[in-house]
């Protein structure tokens, strides 16, 4: 077996202190039992073939693509209706499905796409072509845009997401469409709600036909999103075109998130290892919190690998509880992270105010400090009405908590606000944000608002 320089020095320190080491001022080439041991007594393990827990957990994980999705019977006909003109050989009706995370939505869509796939081969005069672009990390109807044309160019061809006139890119677009050789394409808009009110992209597209911008193939759209104000929110031109045919996908209840648990679950882990109350539980947890299956499967996964760790044989209730809160604990710091600068902002302005004793308080009393603490981080200050609708956005979330006072007519009603969070929560979160988390070297020198 040839000697790694990773080996050569390990065996080095392993030999350090013997008396033939430091007479000899060489190390000592360890045997491999000797390398796994020395690995051992640094804290690893010699990886193994084999899980005692699991039989194959990406079963478990969300890239997994189920053949079949239980507890949507309803709506995958629905979906399959709305297609149907598409085997007509007639234009393709543009669908917008909406429901939170975790309920099959795209899912269903996959679903449909390879049903489309495997059946228009019987058909001689019919060519669907799929195209799908997960628009999370877009900003806006440009940045669609040129994700769509990326789509249709070889790697060292894709044009740069900044730097082309709008036009530009829409042409690039229709010549990429026109090209196409097929009788449809179904363009998927996956988290399309990510672009905001800027909502172009889905003007141009469902109507790409009728303005004349391509002739061959047929256009159709399926617009996926999460948020359920999303439509609500779009230009009344858009919402004409693209939601013609609109399909909700409802939460998962508790019988529903079992069967579908039940299944997974036979295949991700070996015969006897989940304990029969375990898959209630975890269906019942999740069907109370979100109704995602995403959430469901998350906590199993999460709790057999707790179990492996451990070098247990079964996953129990036990397991399936530790899980849940420690996935909480994750997605609570993943959301503050994610927060905008504005809404950190208020938070640190309630830490600084609970440290001070301050806390609860008015909401004019967080505005005043708040004002202090933008000024600090080199941020735009913000109207008193845009704090108060960041605390409300945040107390939604249960990171603020607020007490409601009336003291009648000589007082009036308002609210007091505190963190809804332990401090140690927040701070760690805040401090993953660059500007906010200079302020917490700021204290010492802090400037009080008579400063200003």
């Amino acid at each position: 077996m040839g000697v790694t320089r990773e080996m050569w020095c390990l065996s080095a320190l392993y030999s350090a202190g013997t008396h033939e080491a430091r007479e000899a001022h060489e190390p000592v080439v360890l045997s491999h039992m000797g390398f796994m041991r020395l690995v051992s007594q640094m804290g690893l393990s010699e990886f193994t073939r084999g899980d005692p827990i699991f039989a194959d957990e990406a079963v478990l994980r969300d890239t997994y693509r189920p053949d079949d999705l239980i507890g949507r019977d309803e709506e995958l006909a629905d979906y399959q209706d709305a297609i149907q003109p598409v085997f007509n050989n007639a234009p393709p009706l543009n669908v917008f499905l909406y429901g939170q995370t975790g309920v099959g939505k795209t899912a269903a869509t996959r679903l449909i796409l390879d049903r489309i796939e495997a059946d228009q081969a019987k058909f001689d005069d019919l060519q669907v072509h799929a195209v799908e672009v997960n628009c999370k990390s877009c900003r806006s109807s440009y940045q669609v845009a040129v994700d769509l044309v990326n789509q249709f160019r070889s790697k060292d061809e894709e044009i740069s997401s900044t730097g082309y006139p709008s036009g530009k890119v829409y042409s690039l677009l229709w010549e990429h469409l026109n090209a196409l050789d097929a009788t449809h394409c179904l363009i998927v808009l996956d988290e399309i709600d990510s672009i905001g009110s800027d909502d172009d992209i889905l003007y141009e597209l469902p109507r790409a036909n009728d303005n004349g911008h391509v002739d061959d193939p047929l256009i159709g759209v399926i617009g996926i999103s999460n948020d359920f104000t999303f439509r609500d929110n779009l230009s009344g031109r858009v919402k004409d075109s693209l939601c013609e045919e609109e399909l909700h996908f409802p939460p998962y209840d508790a019988e529903q998130l079992r069967l579908i648990l039940e299944h997974r679950v036979e295949q991700a882990f070996h015969d006897d290892v989940v304990d029969y109350e375990v898959i209630p539980l975890a269906a019942a947890f999740a069907a109370a919190e979100s109704g995602s299956a995403r959430q469901a499967l998350k906590l199993m996964y999460k709790a057999g690998k707790l179990a492996r760790k451990r070098g247990l044989e079964e996953v129990t209730e036990t397991l399936v509880r530790e899980a849940k809160s420690l996935i909480e604990e994750g997605r609570v710091k993943d959301e503050l992270e994610s927060l905008p600068t504005q809404s950190q902002l208020t938070l640190y302005t309630l830490l600084q105010l609970e440290a001070e004793g301050e806390t609860p308080c008015k909401r004019k009393q967080i505005y005043e400090r708040y004002r202090l603490i933008a000024k600090m981080a080199d941020a735009d200050i913000v109207t008193d009405r845009t704090i108060h609708d960041r605390l409300s956005h945040l107390r939604l979330k249960g990171f603020v908590e607020h007490d409601e006072r009336n003291e009648g007519k000589a007082g009036g009603s308002y609210y007091l606000y505190e963190l809804g969070l332990q401090r140690d929560v927040v701070e760690d979160a805040l401090r993953e944000n660059s500007r906010v988390s200079e302020l917490f070297g700021e204290k010492e020198a802090e400037p009080t608002l008579d400063d200003f």
